[in-house]
């Protein structure tokens, strides 16, 4: 019997972390042409991004009951506790369809223990919640602080985001034509943050890519707490280097501990476009788990 912390690939979990820690993200379907794809299982973002360009028909849908059942079994077949960091249901249905599985699977194993929170978070947003708690795991943290960190992380997890295009936004019904239409003869940029029920929303909009890379760097100083003693992250969609910029930036203005970067997937990606980049920090600290991240 082990206790396991698990995600699905919404949560953009940069590859190394994954492999450290043997993380298991259950993979989020992606249609395109009609033909169903798993994100991060047999289509990656550096693939999706040059898809998503050519302009082939991309539909997503979240992870349904029985794509569940067959993650979970196998722990449930352990007799492992597992803890599952899920994405946001402000965004995706992934939540009550987890849980659907969860009670099936209780008929048959009475005993499983499984935790399913609803992070309210989108992309890094939650894979930095992965990652630190699997870094308090590691450094001897017992379970029922590790509970109790994942509600406080989740709880305080402030996104900020910008789009290079307003075409997928369109797409996704996120914005009206006229609006799109407008915002980029002009050069609007929204900013974009993931609101308290877990939802994207639109808080500004400010004029040129430059300006708005510079907005979600300077918002993130002003919603983050002790940036200096954080590690935060960078999420981008087929734009390393500008996230690497990005990072530098955040290390240079705001002393950042560490920042780690994490690619978009398939999920967001075809909702957002290329270009879309994000930061990601904590609002609030509770030394109590600070102990054991350092």
């Amino acid at each position: 019997m082990a206790f396991k912390i698990i995600t699905d690939s919404a949560s953009d979990t940069p590859q190394w972390i994954i492999d450290k820690y043997g993380l298991l993200m259950i993979p989020t379907p992606v249609v395109i042409n009609g033909e169903d794809h798993f994100d991060r299982k047999d289509i990656f973002p550096d693939r999706f991004y040059d898809v998503l360009r050519s302009g082939v028909d991309i539909k997503t849908y979240h992870i349904n009951a029985h794509m569940f059942r067959e993650a979970f079994e196998p722990f449930a077949k352990a007799g492992d506790e597992v803890l599952y960091l899920c994405f946001s249901t402000g965004i995706a249905g992934t939540f009550g369809a987890a849980n659907m599985a969860k009670s099936d699977l209780l008929e048959t194993y009475p005993d499983f223990k499984l935790t399913i929170i609803d992070t309210k978070c989108a992309s890094v947003g939650y894979g930095l919640v992965c990652y630190k708690l699997l870094k308090m795991l590691e450094n001897g943290a017992p379970k029922e602080l590790i509970y109790e960190a994942a509600e406080f992380f989740c709880a305080h997890m402030e996104h900020s985001v910008t789009v290079e295009t307003l075409e997928y936004l369109l797409k996704g019904g996120r914005i009206s034509k006229t609006a799109a239409t407008f915002g980029s003869i002009l050069g609007i940029k929204p900013i974009i943050i993931v609101d308290q029920n877990g939802a994207l929303s639109a808080v500004e909009k400010v004029r040129g890519r430059k300006a708005s890379l510079d907005r979600i760097i300077e918002r993130t100083g002003e919603v983050g707490c002790h940036l200096e003693k954080q590690v935060i992250a960078v999420a981008h969609g087929d734009c390393l280097e500008t996230a690497e910029e990005i990072k530098k930036k955040l290390i240079e203005l705001y002393g950042c501990r560490d920042v780690i970067i994490g690619e978009i997937g398939c999920a967001i990606g075809a909702h957002t476009g290329p270009g879309v980049v994000g930061i990601v920090c904590q609002n609030a600290m509770d030394e109590r788990f600070e102990a054991f991240l350092n």
